[in-house]
Protein backbone atom coordinates (compact mmCIF):
# COMPACT_ATOMS: atom_id res chain seq x y z
CA UNK A 1 0.00 0.00 0.00
CA UNK A 2 1.37 3.45 -0.96
CA UNK A 3 2.28 5.31 2.54
CA UNK A 4 0.77 8.82 3.29
CA UNK A 5 2.30 11.00 1.37
CA UNK A 6 -0.39 12.20 -0.46
CA UNK A 7 1.46 15.36 -1.53
CA UNK A 8 5.42 14.16 -1.91
CA UNK A 9 6.31 17.36 -0.55
CA UNK A 10 8.97 15.20 1.56
CA UNK A 11 10.44 11.79 0.53
CA UNK A 12 12.31 9.11 2.98
CA UNK A 13 15.68 9.50 1.52
CA UNK A 14 18.14 7.00 1.99
CA UNK A 15 21.09 8.16 -0.49
CA UNK A 16 21.87 11.16 -3.11
CA UNK A 17 25.02 10.98 -5.07
CA UNK A 18 26.40 11.84 -8.30
CA UNK A 19 27.99 8.51 -10.14
CA UNK A 20 27.75 6.85 -13.87
CA UNK A 21 25.22 4.59 -14.41
CA UNK A 22 25.81 1.31 -13.87
CA UNK A 23 23.14 -1.63 -15.53
CA UNK A 24 20.83 -1.19 -17.86
CA UNK A 25 20.00 1.02 -21.73
CA UNK A 26 21.76 4.02 -20.09
CA UNK A 27 24.99 2.25 -18.62
CA UNK A 28 28.30 4.36 -18.58
CA UNK A 29 26.09 7.96 -18.35
CA UNK A 30 26.73 10.20 -16.23
CA UNK A 31 23.32 10.75 -13.53
CA UNK A 32 22.70 11.64 -9.81
CA UNK A 33 21.06 9.01 -8.19
CA UNK A 34 18.50 9.38 -5.57
CA UNK A 35 17.46 6.64 -3.12
CA UNK A 36 14.44 6.87 -2.03
CA UNK A 37 13.10 4.02 1.08
CA UNK A 38 10.77 1.59 1.43
CA UNK A 39 10.15 -1.31 -0.41
CA UNK A 40 7.63 -4.67 0.89
CA UNK A 41 8.78 -6.81 -2.14
CA UNK A 42 11.29 -8.25 0.04
CA UNK A 43 13.26 -9.81 -3.16
CA UNK A 44 16.20 -12.36 -0.81
CA UNK A 45 18.88 -11.42 -3.38
CA UNK A 46 18.19 -7.18 -2.84
CA UNK A 47 21.53 -6.11 -2.65
CA UNK A 48 19.84 -2.33 -0.61
CA UNK A 49 18.25 -4.31 1.69
CA UNK A 50 19.48 -1.37 4.40
CA UNK A 51 16.88 0.62 2.66
CA UNK A 52 13.42 -1.55 2.76
CA UNK A 53 12.26 0.54 6.46
CA UNK A 54 11.40 4.06 5.38
CA UNK A 55 11.19 4.81 9.09
CA UNK A 56 14.58 4.69 9.32
CA UNK A 57 15.71 6.91 6.96
CA UNK A 58 14.89 11.14 7.26
CA UNK A 59 11.64 12.71 5.34
CA UNK A 60 13.76 15.33 2.82
CA UNK A 61 11.90 18.21 1.56
CA UNK A 62 11.63 18.25 -2.24
CA UNK A 63 13.40 21.51 -2.60
CA UNK A 64 16.24 20.19 -0.36
CA UNK A 65 16.64 17.25 -2.81
CA UNK A 66 16.45 19.44 -5.38
CA UNK A 67 18.91 21.70 -4.57
CA UNK A 68 21.85 18.42 -3.98
CA UNK A 69 21.15 17.86 -7.92
CA UNK A 70 21.84 21.35 -9.07
CA UNK A 71 25.20 21.34 -6.87
CA UNK A 72 26.34 18.71 -8.64
CA UNK A 73 25.00 20.34 -12.42
CA UNK A 74 23.67 17.24 -13.08
CA UNK A 75 21.27 17.05 -16.40
CA UNK A 76 19.99 13.75 -15.09
CA UNK A 77 18.43 11.62 -12.05
CA UNK A 78 17.72 8.48 -11.61
CA UNK A 79 14.84 7.83 -8.69
CA UNK A 80 15.60 4.30 -7.16
CA UNK A 81 14.89 2.23 -4.08
CA UNK A 82 13.40 0.51 -2.53
CA UNK A 83 10.81 0.82 -4.83
CA UNK A 84 9.99 4.59 -5.24
CA UNK A 85 6.60 3.92 -6.43
CA UNK A 86 5.16 3.75 -2.85
CA UNK A 87 5.59 7.48 -2.82
CA UNK A 88 3.68 10.00 -4.44
CA UNK A 89 6.50 11.57 -7.21
CA UNK A 90 4.93 14.04 -8.88
CA UNK A 91 5.83 17.16 -6.99
CA UNK A 92 9.57 15.93 -7.30
CA UNK A 93 9.02 15.55 -11.07
CA UNK A 94 7.80 18.81 -11.57
CA UNK A 95 10.69 20.41 -10.02
CA UNK A 96 13.52 18.41 -11.75
CA UNK A 97 11.24 19.23 -14.97
CA UNK A 98 11.32 22.81 -13.99
CA UNK A 99 14.48 23.26 -13.72
CA UNK A 100 15.38 21.30 -17.14
CA UNK A 101 16.94 17.37 -15.17
CA UNK A 102 15.71 14.72 -16.94
CA UNK A 103 13.93 12.51 -15.09
CA UNK A 104 14.96 8.34 -15.06
CA UNK A 105 12.75 5.69 -13.03
CA UNK A 106 14.03 2.66 -11.96
CA UNK A 107 10.96 0.62 -10.48
CA UNK A 108 9.41 -3.10 -9.83
CA UNK A 109 5.90 -1.43 -11.43
CA UNK A 110 4.23 -3.12 -8.42
CA UNK A 111 2.50 0.21 -7.73
CA UNK A 112 0.78 2.82 -9.83
CA UNK A 113 2.98 5.30 -11.64
CA UNK A 114 3.42 9.16 -10.24
CA UNK A 115 5.56 11.62 -11.59
CA UNK A 116 6.49 13.12 -15.32
CA UNK A 117 9.56 10.65 -16.93
CA UNK A 118 11.73 10.48 -19.72
CA UNK A 119 12.44 6.73 -18.76
CA UNK A 120 10.95 3.92 -17.17
CA UNK A 121 13.35 0.61 -16.04
CA UNK A 122 10.88 -1.82 -15.22
CA UNK A 123 12.34 -4.61 -13.05
CA UNK A 124 9.41 -7.21 -12.29
CA UNK A 125 9.82 -9.01 -9.39
CA UNK A 126 8.15 -12.55 -8.55
CA UNK A 127 5.14 -12.25 -6.07
CA UNK A 128 4.76 -8.58 -6.94
CA UNK A 129 3.64 -8.34 -10.35
CA UNK A 130 3.90 -5.02 -12.08
CA UNK A 131 0.23 -3.18 -12.50
CA UNK A 132 -1.06 -3.66 -15.77
CA UNK A 133 -0.96 0.10 -16.39
CA UNK A 134 2.73 0.00 -16.42
CA UNK A 135 4.02 -2.68 -18.60
CA UNK A 136 3.30 -0.42 -22.06
CA UNK A 137 5.32 2.73 -20.26
CA UNK A 138 8.20 0.98 -19.50
CA UNK A 139 11.35 1.82 -22.06
CA UNK A 140 13.19 -0.97 -21.04
CA UNK A 141 12.62 -4.36 -19.04
CA UNK A 142 15.28 -5.49 -17.23
CA UNK A 143 14.57 -9.26 -16.00
CA UNK A 144 16.89 -10.24 -12.95
CA UNK A 145 18.11 -13.95 -13.47
CA UNK A 146 18.48 -15.63 -10.76
CA UNK A 147 18.04 -19.28 -11.98
CA UNK A 148 17.73 -20.83 -15.64
CA UNK A 149 14.28 -21.13 -14.84
CA UNK A 150 13.50 -17.41 -14.96
CA UNK A 151 14.02 -17.20 -18.64
CA UNK A 152 10.79 -18.35 -18.52
CA UNK A 153 9.50 -15.27 -16.99
CA UNK A 154 11.42 -12.81 -18.94
CA UNK A 155 9.88 -14.28 -22.32
CA UNK A 156 6.23 -13.51 -20.26
CA UNK A 157 7.18 -10.42 -19.86
CA UNK A 158 8.31 -9.32 -23.18
CA UNK A 159 5.23 -10.15 -24.04
CA UNK A 160 3.50 -7.50 -22.15
CA UNK A 161 5.95 -4.57 -22.97
CA UNK A 162 5.63 -2.15 -26.02
CA UNK A 163 7.67 -3.40 -29.29
CA UNK A 164 10.04 -0.66 -28.74
CA UNK A 165 10.95 -1.45 -25.40
CA UNK A 166 14.37 -2.40 -24.53
CA UNK A 167 15.13 -5.79 -23.34
CA UNK A 168 17.55 -7.11 -20.65
CA UNK A 169 18.82 -10.09 -19.26
CA UNK A 170 21.08 -9.46 -16.35
CA UNK A 171 22.70 -12.15 -14.13
CA UNK A 172 22.29 -12.16 -10.09
CA UNK A 173 25.35 -10.38 -8.65
CA UNK A 174 26.12 -13.13 -6.17
CA UNK A 175 25.49 -15.85 -8.86
CA UNK A 176 27.17 -13.58 -11.97
CA UNK A 177 30.13 -16.54 -12.25
CA UNK A 178 27.23 -19.82 -12.13
CA UNK A 179 24.77 -18.37 -15.16
CA UNK A 180 26.94 -15.42 -16.96
CA UNK A 181 27.51 -18.49 -19.23
CA UNK A 182 23.75 -19.03 -19.11
CA UNK A 183 23.04 -15.97 -19.82
CA UNK A 184 25.71 -15.20 -22.92
CA UNK A 185 24.28 -18.36 -24.84
CA UNK A 186 20.56 -17.48 -24.30
CA UNK A 187 21.33 -14.01 -25.88
CA UNK A 188 22.88 -15.63 -28.84
CA UNK A 189 19.98 -17.97 -29.19
CA UNK A 190 17.62 -15.14 -28.86
CA UNK A 191 18.91 -11.51 -30.26
CA UNK A 192 15.99 -9.63 -29.39
CA UNK A 193 17.60 -9.47 -25.67
CA UNK A 194 20.47 -7.77 -24.52
CA UNK A 195 22.37 -8.92 -21.33
CA UNK A 196 23.36 -6.34 -18.95
CA UNK A 197 25.98 -5.96 -16.04
CA UNK A 198 26.21 -4.08 -12.76
CA UNK A 199 29.62 -2.50 -14.11
CA UNK A 200 29.46 -0.20 -11.36
CA UNK A 201 30.64 -3.49 -9.23
CA UNK A 202 33.23 -3.72 -11.60
CA UNK A 203 34.34 -0.11 -11.49
CA UNK A 204 33.89 0.03 -7.87
CA UNK A 205 31.70 3.32 -7.54
CA UNK A 206 28.11 3.33 -5.92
Amino acid sequence: MRKNNTEGSSLPIVEQFYTVQGEGYHTGKAAYFIRIGGCDIGCSWCDTKFSWNSSLHPMVPVDRIIEGVIECNADSVVVTGGEPLLWNLDLLCSRLKGAGIKTFLETSGAYNLSGEWDWVALSPKKGSPPVDSIWKRADELKVIIENVSDFDDAERYSLLVSQECRLFLQPEWSRFNILIEDITEYVKRNTKWRVSLQSHKFMRIP
